[in-house]
């Protein structure tokens, strides 16, 4: 009976350290979360689950889409560049990575392009809602050669900047959407060689 009585007594110190210690930290953070988008906390699970995954905070924070077998890279790329031409997005600049390695290393390398899109009104509001949204101008979709010759469709997991901290005002929200909509519209329709 002693030893148990000592174990919980055990129990019982230990529970207060650890409420001492962890608690204020713990109430800071679910004092910020009552505050923040309510899509917040299953955004940032999903992403903790991707991190724990792979390890890799960079694959916790993108979206991607193997691209179709058979598809070329130049059949992707008309048809990234046809889907946001459609939806109506701009094209404000692109890089051939893939193309300047070869260049640079005098061997041919594979296939990594970057596409820069942007709408700028909604830019110009996401900055003036926050400058630090800045960051993450022009929105990015990357094709890419993986080792084994796959090609992949990446872009930025918008979900962090439209649910991760409060909730932005309801116009700018259905701007960011939209513009969520046309790069995932680009993942699933250029990876399927969609035009």
């Amino acid at each position: 009976m002693k030893f148990l009585r000592n174990l919980l007594a055990l129990i019982g110190v230990a529970a207060v350290a650890a409420a001492a210690y962890f608690g204020p930290t713990m109430w800071k953070y679910k004092s910020a979360f009552d505050n923040f988008d309510p899509k917040a906390k299953d955004m940032y699970m999903a992403m903790a689950d991707e991190l724990v995954a792979s390890g890799n905070s960079a694959a916790a924070t993108v979206w991607k889409v193997k691209v179709a077998d058979g598809l070329t890279a130049e059949e992707v790329d008309q048809s990234i560049k046809t889907i946001a031409d459609e939806r109506n997005i701009k094209s404000v600049g692109f890089l051939p990575l893939g193309d300047q390695v070869a260049a640079m290393t005098g061997k041919p390398w594979r296939v990594l392009n970057i596409y820069l899109y942007c709408n700028p009104l909604t830019a110009a509001k996401m900055v003036e809602y926050d400058p630090a949204f800045a960051a993450y101008l022009p929105c990015r979709v990357s094709l890419v050669e993986d080792e084994n010759g796959d090609l992949w469709i990446y872009t930025l997991n918008m979900d962090l900047m439209i649910y991760g901290g409060k909730t932005l005002p309801e116009d700018l929200l259905q701007e960011a959407l939209n513009v969520k909509e046309t790069m995932q519209q680009i993942l699933s329709r250029a990876a399927e060689g969609d035009f």
